[in-house]
């Protein structure tokens, strides 16, 4: 029997997420041999010309301006959507029900109830989903969890994490569609990837109280000339959480911190130790072992290498270190091992609502001025 059979993907959206996971599906039978190769059957962006030349560019044999000829045509065997958070449910709801497979980009959906809806309709159809959480799958990432499953650090104590960037912190950058929907704003394009880690490497969050902002309300005009316009969303966030293992937790989101380019970070205490890791130094895990004597205590820098989860596939060098684009090669690894096993995959879509729901307990909370309990919700 022959190991390897192909896969016909097509890519919904040809902006910066549909280029990586464009390279991704290139790479991934490569870098782990996978089973499943797939093969660029389709791209969709928003004109026919457009799309013509991201084909060319990307290596798609075919392409499109309609997601629904990309979603019906009978060579596209699985999705890929990488679009704005509110055409999600309309792509996901026509590929689902045709029975192909679906990854998912961050936010699940624009909303709470597209994202429920969502998740029912993928369950119940039993087909391969997945949301796309990047960060979590870095070689470092996937250490810390094992450490922290193996009580290295003891039982959690406290989580403090934070997602900032500076992409949006002159106030002098023109509004965009970044600037509009609240699944645009910082809660909705930052949060979701250091919510999804507290959950993944704590557990769930039982309650919250949250202080959500707009710290640049206004902004000039797209085009050259332009009166300035308000912004609609919010671009700082951050919240005070209550786990339900009653490990305590801060979280803070912002577009507009200035230095920060890709402050994912996070240290987690413990009762025997902790971890720190900043993603802008993502083949660094830092480790503290309480046990050790005073005079040489102390966090130790442990390089990723070999040695750990997914890092062999591209490099046998420890300390060579993985990047980006390698995150999402072992996303396109995981949503390949979910359509050939039919087994689910962390994260699925349950996984992208668990983080909606902590999302829109964060918006009630700072509306009302409160603590709320996520069950609320």
């Amino acid at each position: 029997m022959t190991k390897y059979r192909n896969i016909g993907i097509g890519v919904v959206g040809a902006g910066y997420m549909g280029k990586a996971h464009a390279v991704a599906m290139q790479a991934v039978g490569a870098v782990f041999d996978t089973a499943l190769r797939p093969v660029l059957e389709m791209i969709c962006t928003t004109s026919e010309a457009g799309a013509t030349t991201k084909a060319a560019a990307l290596g798609f044999s075919r392409s499109t301006a309609d997601w629904r000829v990309l979603a019906g045509d009978e060579r596209v065997e699985a999705i890929v959507i990488a679009t704005p958070a509110a055409s999600h449910r309309a792509i996901a709801d026509m590929a689902l029900g045709l029975g192909k497979p679906v990854f998912c980009e961050k936010p699940l959906a624009g909303n709470l109830a597209d994202a429920r809806a969502m998740t029912r309709l993928a369950e119940s159809s039993g087909v391969a989903n997945m949301t796309g959480f990047n960060y979590i799958r870095t070689p470092a990432a996937q250490l810390a969890r094992q450490m922290i499953g193996r009580g290295e650090i003891g039982d959690i104590t406290s989580f403090r994490g934070e997602h900032t960037e500076d992409f949006y912190a002159d106030p002098a950058m023109p509004a965009t569609w970044r600037s509009f929907g609240r699944a645009n704003g910082a809660m909705g394009d930052l949060a979701p990837h250091m919510i999804n880690a507290a959950l993944t490497l704590v557990g769930p969050i039982d309650s919250l109280v949250a202080d959500i902002a707009t710290l640049i309300d206004r902004r000039p005009g797209e085009g050259e000339g332009d009166e300035s316009v308000a912004v609609g969303n919010d671009d700082f966030g951050q919240f005070l959480c209550r786990f339900d293992n009653g490990a305590r937790g801060h979280l803070m989101f912002s577009r507009v911190s200035h230095g920060r380019k890709m402050g994912y970070i996070y240290e987690i205490t413990g009762t025997r130790g902790a971890l720190r890791f900043n993603q802008e130094d993502q083949n660094s895990l830092w480790y503290y072992d309480a046990s050790t004597p005073g005079a040489r205590s102390g966090f130790r820098q442990i390089l990723t290498g070999p040695e750990h989860p997914d890092y062999a596939g591209f490099c046998l060098g420890p300390g060579h270190g993985t990047g980006y684009q390698d995150q999402i090669i072992i996303e396109a690894r995981d949503f390949l091992t979910a359509i050939e096993t039919g087994k689910p995959v962390f994260p699925t879509f349950r996984d992208g609502l668990a983080v909606t729901e902590i999302i829109e307990a964060a918006f009630l909370s700072a509306g009302e001025e409160r603590w709320v309990k996520v069950s609320e919700i």
